[in-house]
C-alpha cells in the first residue's frame, strides 16, 4: 500500500516566502506618494493554491458606470479617511469582495502607473488568507475568480496591441482565460494586466512567451522610466 501525500504546507511556506522576498526587492513604498494628483489603490491579492501562485481578480458589475463588466483588481479611489494607499486598498478590498484587513499580508508597493493625465494607481500587492471565501458586493461585483500567476508570463490565448501615448510607445496585453472549474471565459487587459504581468516577471523571474516593455534584467527601473515618462507629459501639459 503507498503512503499518503506528505501534507502541503511546507511547499506552500517555501512557495510564498520565495515570492515575498522578491517582491520585497521591488518596493518603493512612499517614493510616489507626495504626488498630487487624483489617486487609487488596487491590492493584487495572491494566493498559494495546489502548489501554484494564484492572483484573484474580480468581474465589475454591469451597474457601474466606470468600466462596467471589464476585469480588474479590487480597488478606487482614496477617502479622506484612508491613512495611505495601503489602507486605501484595503478599505476597497473589503468593500468589494469581503476581504478583511487582518486577512491580508502586505508586502510592497510597486511603481504607480498614471492614466487620463490626473490618476495615480498605486499597485499594492499582498498575500491573502488561502481559506479566503469571498463574499462579492452584488452592487460592485459580479464575480471573483482566480488564474494562476504563470497564466500571465505563458497564456494559452494572448493577444498583443502597441500604443502610444504622449508620444511615448507602450505595450498592451490582452490575456483570455476559462476558469476550469465553471468554464466561464474571462478576458483581463489594460492596466489590470499589465500589472499581473509585472507581478509574474518579479516573483517567477522567467522569459514571458510574448514583448514586454520591462527590462528584466532591471523590473523597477524599467518600470520607473514608463511612469516618468507619462509623469513629465502629465506635469508639461499643466
Amino acid at each position: 500500500m503507498s503512503k499518503p501525500c506528505a501534507p502541503q504546507k511546507p511547499v506552500r511556506n517555501s512557495l510564498i516566502d520565495d515570492a515575498k522576498a522578491c517582491l520585497r526587492k521591488h518596493d518603493v513604498g512612499t517614493k510616489y506618494s507626495h504626488l498630487s494628483y487624483n489617486k487609487c489603490s488596487i491590492l493584487l491579492p495572491l494566493l498559494a493554491k495546489e502548489g501554484k501562485l494564484h492572483l484573484l481578480f474580480t468581474l465589475r458589475s454591469e451597474k457601474l458606470r466606470r468600466s462596467p463588466g471589464e476585469v480588474c483588481f479590487p480597488g478606487g479611489k482614496s477617502e479622506p479617511a484612508d491613512k495611505d494607499d495601503i489602507a486605501t486598498a484595503l478599505r476597497e478590498a473589503q468593500e468589494e469582495v469581503g476581504l478583511h484587513p487582518h486577512q491580508v499580508e502586505v508586502v510592497c508597493r510597486l511603481v504607480p502607473y498614471l492614466i487620463d493625465r490626473d490618476t495615480l494607481i498605486t499597485p499594492v500587492v499582498g498575500f491573502i488568507d488561502h481559506n479566503f471565501q469571498a463574499q462579492p458586493n452584488p452592487d460592485e461585483v459580479k464575480a471573483v475568480f482566480l488564474v494562476p500567476l504563470d497564466y500571465f508570463l505563458s497564456p494559452r490565448v494572448y493577444h498583443q496591441h502597441h500604443v502610444t501615448r504622449h508620444g511615448h510607445h507602450f505595450v498592451g496585453h490582452h490575456f483570455v482565460y476559462t476558469n476550469p472549474e465553471d468554464d466561464v471565459t474571462y478576458h483581463i487587459r489594460a492596466i489590470t494586466a499589465r500589472f499581473a504581468v509585472l507581478v509574474a516577471l518579479i516573483i517567477l523571474r522567467k522569459k514571458p512567451t510574448f514583448e514586454v516593455e520591462f527590462n528584466l534584467n532591471d523590473l523597477i527601473s524599467s518600470s520607473e522610466e514608463s511612469f516618468l515618462k507619462l509623469y513629465k507629459n502629465a506635469t508639461s501639459k499643466l
